[in-house]
């Protein structure tokens, strides 16, 4: 009787096993496909999709309407990659939109970001999705994930660069509330994480005026792009 219980212990465990845990994604090895094929030399070469998918910092808008598109952080990232990658051919498509929300971006996602087949995606709506709420941001970028993943395309999540309105070094504010869920999401499916709002909240902390690193309440300035460069960089230079 006692092997009898022990073998239905071991066919139910067996059976019923408890998926892995997931973590956020290593920067020294989520891209290590992606960083081959960026050393390889014509004719063995392909091209490389880098796709931009948020609100109007990923666009590039620095004080509304003027959009300086090459100081803005996709561009300083490709920038810094041609240094190091001087074989690459690097496609920097960008579909984002200024003053869209996730729950927008992720209605389009199929048609204006699946459809250049990315090699890596980047998600940047968090600043924006202060007006719709945790919950339904939640949902929309998870089902970009999801469908992302479906196709095995690499995903780098950004948390948000600041709106100088919100006090970041205040705990628990509606920014840091949302970084928080971005980084949850970026453990619950593996995906990479830029976390561009810890690098401004550093520069807070080290006393250095924020405002500084901004064009305008809610934009960044060149130098606050080259922080969220910064936070994107290590998933390729390392």
């Amino acid at each position: 009787m006692k092997n009898f219980y022990l073998l239905l212990c071991f066919f139910f465990l067996g059976s019923h096993q408890i998926p892995p845990k997931k973590d956020m994604a290593d920067p020294a090895t989520y891209l290590d496909e992606i960083k081959t094929a960026l050393k390889k030399e014509w004719p063995g070469n392909r091209t490389i999709n880098l796709v931009f998918h948020g609100h109007s910092v990923p666009a590039g808008y620095f004080k509304t309407p003027v959009v300086n598109t090459l100081q803005a952080y996709p561009y300083q990232v490709l920038k810094a990659l041609k240094a190091v990658y001087p074989y690459a051919v690097i496609n920097i498509i960008n579909t984002s939109i200024g003053g869209e929300n996730s729950e927008n971006g992720a209605k389009r996602f199929a048609t204006d970001v699946l459809i250049h087949k990315p090699d890596v995606l980047f998600i940047d709506y968090a600043l924006n999705d202060r007006g719709i709420g945790l919950d339904k941001a939640k949902a929309s970028w998870e089902a970009m994930i999801k469908q992302a993943q479906e196709k095995n395309i690499k995903i780098i999540l950004l948390t948000p660069s600041p709106d100088t309105s919100v006090h970041i070094l205040e705990t628990d504010n509606v920014l840091e509330k949302h970084a928080l869920q971005i980084k949850g999401l970026a453990k619950k499916y593996g995906t990479g994480l830029a976390d561009s709002y810890a690098a401004f909240k550093q520069v807070a902390h080290s006393g250095n005026n924020l405002e500084a690193y901004m064009s305008q309440i809610n934009h960044p300035n060149e130098k606050g792009h080259a922080l969220i460069a910064a936070a994107i960089l290590p998933y390729f230079i390392n």
